[in-house]
């Protein structure tokens, strides 16, 4: 039986009348007054994307995005596209932006999510979303009809995809298209989602365009509509103007895993499984020594929670691997480098626990290390080699090329990739420290670097030999990395 773990509008027939987990001040949410101001008949849900609960085989939470103010949005579910359910009512969060310059106007937005439990695992639900006088179930709106597969009961071979820094523009919107052809069963997005705050200093005095918003959401819809679209944060998604911790209209616009340490404040943290692997998303702007704007905003709650999570999916029967996901770079040797507060804060956590695969955004490149060990290279991890995290070390990714401006490399240092090889001894680069300082480096574990739009697809293998195939591929469709995690047994 699908029930639904939203918040509804209750007996309330006009928008507005939900009271989402958190409060904001300016921006604010719209008051309870707000209603509909258009015909429903000519005003067309936009920007669906979807996320998992914290059960992916039984949980999905399905939200979107309408123009106006309508009466009465829903969601309905089926296991055919012409047999769809009940309504189910869906929660409604509004924000409101007010002008923050003389070339922005204030900004209505309307977000509307559904959780939808008790789903079957393994299996293919269709949906449609709509409101009076917009019913996905008529005749003339099928088309609208999404769909999406719930986790399977026991481990399957599975395709998953990750990117960072991802913004609007062509190339964001052809990375798109090539995921979609990769059939991921869900995509990680390591943070820095849409740039409507273009500076990322995480202050009020940052560049903000809330519009940018609706432009991200409906180009990523044609992916996101079918693929959960799992999203961190990252110093851009720091929007100061909205309370808590500028998460607020992080919250607003997505539904995501409530088990991290605070779900309400801190909506970047949580963990997943799928099949054979544990996902976990963690907050970078908690311990960024780079970017000290949210800077311990957490009072160290994250790292308690990352420790016993890890523990707890190393315990867990049928997990063979461990991914974690954020924004900020451990190992890079591009523009931002290094994060010496990422490093300080989780690097003995990740080892500890034998993390299997760390991906990060960030600096607008491709760049893979070596399997690092005690912050050396514990083993070269040329293209098309294998390593065992459990004696070689970790591997770290640098997966920030998704369509915002690419960055480069040092002066001398060329790219290196699938095809066109060039290996340096050593790159000089440098790692932030806590007094906000570049302390330079001279690193021997840069052996991947491309400078290109590119997106990262792992193909999970369950059974008697376990293995990650870690690929990343061009914009292009051109493969430019390739490399497999195997645990020792």
């Amino acid at each position: 039986m699908i029930t639904s773990s939203a918040a509804t509008v209750g007996g309330a027939a006009l928008l507005g009348g939900a009271s989402p987990a958190y409060s904001a001040s300016s921006p604010t949410l719209l008051p309870s007054s707000v209603t509909a101001r258009v015909d429903g008949s000519l005003v067309a849900p936009f920007g669906r994307h979807l996320a998992f609960g914290a059960d992916p085989k039984t949980q999905m939470r399905v939200s979107w995005q309408v123009p106006f103010a309508v009466r009465s949005p829903y969601v309905r579910v089926g296991l055919k596209p012409w047999e769809l359910s009940r309504k189910i009512e869906a929660e409604v969060r509004d924000l409101h932006t007010p002008s923050l310059s003389r070339k922005l106007p204030a900004v209505d937005q309307f977000y509307l999510h559904v959780g939808l439990d008790g789903l079957k695992p393994g299996t293919t639900y269709y949906y449609g979303v709509g409101h009076d006088g917009f019913d996905p179930a008529d005749a003339s709106r099928l088309a609208t009809i999404g769909s999406f597969r719930t986790a399977p009961a026991s481990p399957e071979t599975f395709v998953f995809t990750a990117f960072g820094d991802q913004g609007v523009s062509y190339d964001a919107l052809a990375n798109d298209q090539l995921i979609l052809g990769q059939n991921p069963s869900f995509h990680l997005h390591a943070g820095d989602i849409c740039y409507a705050d273009s500076s990322g200093h995480g202050r009020e005095s940052d560049t903000y365009d809330a519009r940018v918003w609706d432009q991200f959401l409906a180009q990523t819809e044609s992916v996101a509509s079918r693929v959960p679209w799992m999203v961190t944060t990252g110093n851009h998604d720091m929007e100061a103007w909205y309370s808590p911790n500028g998460y607020g209209g992080q919250s607003a616009r997505w539904s995501l895993p409530d088990n991290g340490p605070d779900a309400a404040n801190a909506p970047g943290i949580y963990s997943f499984t799928y099949g054979n692997v544990g996902v976990v998303a963690l907050d970078a702007n908690d311990v960024s020594y780079e970017i000290p704007a949210n800077r311990g905003y957490t009072d160290g709650a994250q790292s308690a929670w990352l420790d016993k999570r890890l523990g707890e999916l190393r315990r867990q029967a049928g997990i063979d691997f461990v991914v974690v996901f954020f924004h900020h770079c451990v190992y890079s040797t591009s523009t931002h480098a290094s994060d010496g507060g990422v490093r300080d804060a989780w690097l003995a956590l990740f080892t500890k626990h034998q993390v299997d695969l760390v991906i990060n955004g960030h600096n607008h490149v491709y760049e893979r290390t070596d399997a690092i060990k005690g912050g050396e290279v514990g083993k070269p991890v040329p293209v098309g080699a294998s390593t065992d995290p459990t004696r070689d070390g970790i591997v770290y990714v640098t997966a920030g090329g998704a369509g915002k401006d690419l960055y480069g490399f040092g002066l001398g240092v060329k790219d290196s990739y699938e095809g066109h090889v060039h290996d340096h001894e050593h790159i000089v680069s440098f790692h932030w420290t806590k007094a906000r300082l570049p302390d330079p480096d001279t690193v021997e574990w840069s052996r991947v670097r491309y400078t290109g739009f590119s997106f990262l697809a792992v193909e999970a293998e369950a059974g008697t030999s376990p293995r990650l195939k870690v690929s990343a591929l061009a914009e292009s469709g051109e493969r430019v990395d390739y490399f497999e995690i195997r645990r020792g047994r």
